[in-house]
Formats: C-alpha cells, sequence, structure tokens
C-alpha cells in the first residue's frame, strides 16, 4: 500500500482534490464510459492523494487496485528515450549521428514522392537520418494506424511493429529497410514507430536485449519491480483488461487480462510495449523530479535531463506549426518536443494552467502522466480504454489538480 500524506502538508487543498476522484466517478466510471480510473498526485515528495475507482476486468467483477497492472503504451517511450541518453552520456554515439551508422541497411533510404505499395515513387533525402531524429520524431517514419497516407497503408499491409508470434525488433528493422520515408528527415514532425528504433538502438549500442537493459540500468535500481514487457504468471491476477468504445459507445473488450496477448513476447517495443504500474511508474516520476536519481541511484544526469526535457524542434516552434498528422499523445499548440517527452512552451496557447517546462507523454489506453518541476509536482492516471484521444483527460485532470494549489 502506498503511503498518502495530507495534502495540506505539501501545500494543495484536500477538498479541492476531492474534486478529482468525484468528477472521475461522475462523469465516466459510473455511466460505464471508462471500466476504472487510477490517479495519484505527488508533490514535494510526498503522495499527497490516491483515488481509484471502478474494476479492473469487467467481466469478472474484479476492483481496480492500487497494483494493478496496466498496459502503458507509448509511455515506455520516455523510459526507452531516457535509456539511450544513458548510452549517450558514456560517448557511444552524438546525436548528429547518421543511424546508418548503426543499421547499415538504411544508408540509402528514401523519401515518397508518390504512388502506393508497392510501387512507391522516392527520392533522395535531403540529409541522412540523425540519432536525434528518432527521439525527437522528425525521422520520416510513420504508424500504419495513423491511416493518413499510402505509406501508412504500407504499415499496415506488412504489420509493421505488430507483436505478432516469432515476430522481432530485428524484422521490424528489415522491413522498414525496404519502405521510404513520408518525409526527409528534419523537416517535420511526425508521430511514428522511431521510439522502437531507439529502443532497437539501445540494443546494438549496448549489446543487451532491451528487456535486460531495461531491468538492469533503470528498472532495478528504481525498484520497479511490477515493469514488464511481459505479464509473468504470479502477477497475472493484477492484469488489468483493456477495452475499447464500440460503434455505440459502449465498453468492448479488447484483451483480456487473464488470457492475455503479453504472454510469451519476442518484439519488444521500446514505443510501446510495457506493462506497469501506478507505484512503478511513479519511481520513474520521482527519478525525473529529482534532477535524475532517486534513493542515491544515479540513473540519468541532471544536466541531460535537463537537455532532454527542453524544446528540441527546429526555431524553437511547436507542434501546431511543425507536425504533420492530426493524431499523437498531445495538443499542438503551444506544445514543443524534446528528446522522448513533449513540453509546454505557452500554457495560455494550450490553455493549461500548467506551467512552461512541464514535460509529459501518454499512452494508446488512455494513461497519462506529467512532470512539473516549478510546482515540485507529478501525476499519473491509470485506465484501460482505447484508443487515447476519446476523451481529454488530461485537460481535465489539469484543471482539477492545479485548482488544488494553494502554495
Amino acid at each position: 500500500m502506498m503511503d498518502v500524506v495530507k495534502p495540506e502538508t505539501v501545500g494543495m487543498n484536500a477538498e479541492r482534490l476531492g474534486r478529482v476522484g468525484e468528477h472521475l466517478r461522475k462523469a465516466y466510471v459510473e455511466p460505464q464510459k471508462i471500466p476504472g480510473s487510477l490517479v495519484l498526485v505527488h508533490r514535494r515528495g510526498q503522495t499527497c492523494y490516491l483515488d481509484v475507482a471502478g474494476e479492473a476486468d469487467r467481466e469478472r467483477e474484479t476492483p481496480l487496485a492500487q497494483d494493478s497492472i496496466f498496459r502503458i503504451y507509448s509511455m515506455t517511450k520516455p523510459i526507452a528515450s531516457l535509456a539511450l541518453m544513458q548510452l549517450f552520456e558514456r560517448g557511444l554515439f552524438a546525436l548528429s549521428d547518421p543511424v546508418h551508422r548503426f543499421i547499415p541497411a538504411w544508408k540509402n533510404l528514401r523519401v515518397r514522392t508518390g504512388g502506393s505499395w508497392p510501387l512507391f515513387e522516392t527520392a533522395p533525402t535531403q540529409r541522412p537520418m540523425e540519432v536525434r531524429d528518432l527521439l525527437t520524431h522528425t525521422s520520416g517514419l510513420t504508424y500504419g494506424f495513423l491511416n493518413a497516407s499510402n505509406l501508412d497503408r504500407a504499415y499496415r499491409k506488412q504489420n509493421i511493429g505488430a507483436p505478432a508470434p516469432g515476430y522481432t525488433l530485428q524484422d521490424m528493422i528489415d522491413q522498414l529497410a525496404h519502405l521510404p520515408l513520408e518525409f526527409s528527415p528534419g523537416e517535420r514532425w511526425n508521430y511514428s514507430v522511431a521510439t522502437d528504433v531507439v529502443g532497437y538502438l539501445v540494443e546494438v549500442i549496448s549489446g543487451q536485449s532491451l528487456p535486460d537493459y531495461f531491468r538492469e540500468h533503470i528498472f532495478d535500481p528504481l525498484g520497479m519491480s511490477d515493469t514488464h514487457f511481459e505479464i509473468t504468471p504470479e502477477s497475472q491476477g493484477r492484469f488489468a483488461s483493456c477495452y475499447q468504445r464500440g460503434p455505440d459507445k459502449k465498453l468492448v473488450l479488447q484483451d483480456d487480462g487473464q488470457a492475455s496477448e503479453y504472454r510469451d513476447r519476442s518484439f519488444f517495443s521500446g514505443g510501446g510495449g510495457l506493462i506497469s504500474t501506478a507505484g512503478d511508474y511513479l519511481q520513474f516520476c520521482r527519478m525525473l523530479l529529482n534532477g535524475g536519481s532517486l534513493d542515491g541511484q544515479r540513473i540519468i544526469g541532471t544536466r541531460t535531463l535537463d537537455f532532454m526535457t527542453r524544446n528540441h524542434l527546429p526555431g524553437r516552434r511547436d507542434l501546431s506549426e511543425f507536425a504533420t498528422g492530426s493524431f499523437s499523445e498531445t495538443a499542438y499548440e503551444g506544445v514543443g518536443f524534446g528528446l522522448g517527452f513533449a513540453n509546454l512552451q505557452d500554457p495560455v496557447r494550450n490553455g493549461s494552467t500548467g506551467n512552461p517546462g512541464s514535460y509529459y507523454w501518454g499512452g494508446m489506453a488512455s494513461t497519462l502522466f506529467w512532470v512539473d518541476p516549478a510546482e515540485d509536482l507529478a501525476v499519473i492516471f491509470m485506465t484501460q480504454l482505447m484508443p487515447s484521444g476519446t476523451f481529454n483527460f488530461r485537460g481535465q485532470l489539469e484543471s482539477l489538480i492545479y485548482a488544488a494549489i494553494e502554495d
């Protein structure tokens, strides 16, 4: 059980924080728009609010619990990005290094100019793809599920990044070697499988598998014992089921927690493959809030973390000016992007009561987190509803939680 202090001891109003759980229950859990919710607020080194409501599994009527295990999908991305930057700190690569230094088959990547799979018209890229492009989603790669272009369709046709039995990261890298890019690297921002490639680079540069690297260099030092790419037999009973919204707006089972696809996996996705608990992810957030270390364990250098969470978009533009496509785990207005994290640049433009410099991401099943160094604040929200854009949980939680800050 997590220790929770009175909100007033960390400068927050208990009555106003109580509105968070009340809102989630009335607006989402009781009308069965989501199966359940868990929201955690951590400020000034203490967890001051924890609310758990609803069910982990509707079919079995299993209640959601503090230690329920969730598919965090793209909340894996900040972890994979940080893992690669640990190797950067060891001098093993430069951000300007061409990706083909580590993936020789990618040396002559081209850009799609027309046509459709398998008959694309292509041209040479304006410059090679750099490691920096993978971390900032300016690589020219894409996602099949975006359904925005003929190249997305090619990804779907070839099941690129799909966790099929026997499919591996190497298989994905080999497939991508034969497909063009959406644009020349550095020209635009597009949400993509780039962070899966980041995970592959971690393997190539470190000589370890991604699960082994994560465990040795991040999870074990932070005590994240429930964070894995696969569900373990001993934790199966805590694994929440995942749901999606049907055409009639009712919940439909998408992945049964007790008969899940998260067993016997061979594709370890740095872009979206992890499962975790709120308590485990809080350890990751506490480390971020503490400048890269926790309980005597240095995970990343303070200056490296500060560098990662700045806006790396050219000209310090926001995503509304530089992004292509309409889907990601963030709104675009007033938001920049760093090395694995979105960051709030202009709260007024964004419509947020948060602070400039806050950074965050979310996951496909509507999980989310943010870290606000100015307030010494971290917030984690867990549920299991796909797709993540169904409801604006982030905006609502920001309104509720910042309104509870008193000093």
